[in-house]
């Protein structure tokens, strides 16, 4: 009986060990600093009372993120694709649940492991906004790619998918690969940080704010950037200019690439919505992927 309970536990130590996201920390200690302008930031959530809820409920909006991580969420029956999800929040906080979990969950139902990537916000002093994010989401892309075996994930089945900074932050390291943007780590670095295909979802700062018309200078697409979805609304306060544009770069040099503008639906709003054009883009994800051979 004892030995039955024992081989009992073990199992269902395993079973939840299988379910549970197991995060994982991109930097070595050493490599993490904790302090901006004399002042220790401690990571947490700055959402007040009075912030606007999104479909009738809270948001996490996580701040002060200074050692960044990936959670890795796996489907139970997964189709060796993955994606490393970037949720948005201006390069300022991060909406870890409206655009992190609750779609890295949705992957999971189609069988796509989903890797959520909690990257340093707010800028430090005297950095660019992207320039840490960049560093993390590169790492996060080598880490993958270098356990893709171990983790049940074909290596040339990984995409990356941003909301808003996030999708900046998506389509700069889908442009920004041929070189690790910091001192290498480890044999995580070795491998290649290319996405293998990107997903736009409202994305932010692509279009350039001084010339009109252009893509943002630190947004380089070439014919080697990975095919790309794109959705995003005509009322759109960050202004649907940033598709448009990253739409019109890629098919210059005839990068495959899907667009799709609503007409409204706003900003922010995640996969919470299910009315109107944007209560269905899930689905029009999930018909590029299979379109793709992703899915």
């Amino acid at each position: 009986m004892k030995t039955y309970i024992s081989a009992l536990f073990c199992l269902m130590t395993a079973i939840a060990n299988a379910q549970s996201p197991a995060e994982i920390n991109l930097w070595p200690k050493d490599r993490i600093i904790y302090t901006a302008n004399g002042h220790k930031l401690v990571e947490h959530d700055i959402t007040k009372p009075t912030d606007d809820k999104v479909s009738g409920k809270d948001v996490i909006r996580l701040g002060d993120i200074t050692d960044p991580t990936i959670k890795v969420f796996k489907p139970k029956h997964p189709n060796g694709t993955a994606v490393v999800v970037c949720p948005g929040g201006g390069y300022y906080i991060l909406a870890m649940d409206l655009e992190g979990t609750e779609i890295c969950e949705w992957f999971n139902s189609i069988g796509v492991t989903a890797v959520l990537l909690k990257y340093r916000v707010p800028p430090f002093p005297g950095k660019l906004r992207y320039e840490l994010p960049l560093q993390d989401a590169q790492r996060a892309m080598g880490i993958v790619r270098y356990n893709a075996v171990k983790w049940g994930i074909k290596p040339d089945h990984i995409g990356i998918m941003g909301f808003s900074a996030g999708g900046h932050l998506s389509a700069l390291v889908s442009n920004s690969y041929d070189k690790r943007t910091y001192q290498p780590v480890d044999s995580a670095d070795d491998v290649g940080c290319r996405p293998d295909f990107t997903i736009l979802t409202y994305p932010a700062y692509l279009a350039n704010e001084k010339q009109p018309g252009q893509l943002a200078p630190e947004i380089r697409v070439t014919e080697k950037t990975p095919p790309t979805f794109i959705f995003q609304t005509e009322d759109d306060p960050i202004n649907a200019d940033n598709a448009l544009f990253y739409y019109r770069a890629l098919k210059q040099v005839k990068v495959p690439a899907e667009l799709h503008i609503y007409p409204t639906g706003g900003h922010g709003y995640g996969i919470r919505s299910t009315t109107g054009g944007i209560g269905g883009y899930k689905e029009l994800i999930a018909k590029w992927l299979a379109s793709n051979n992703f899915i």
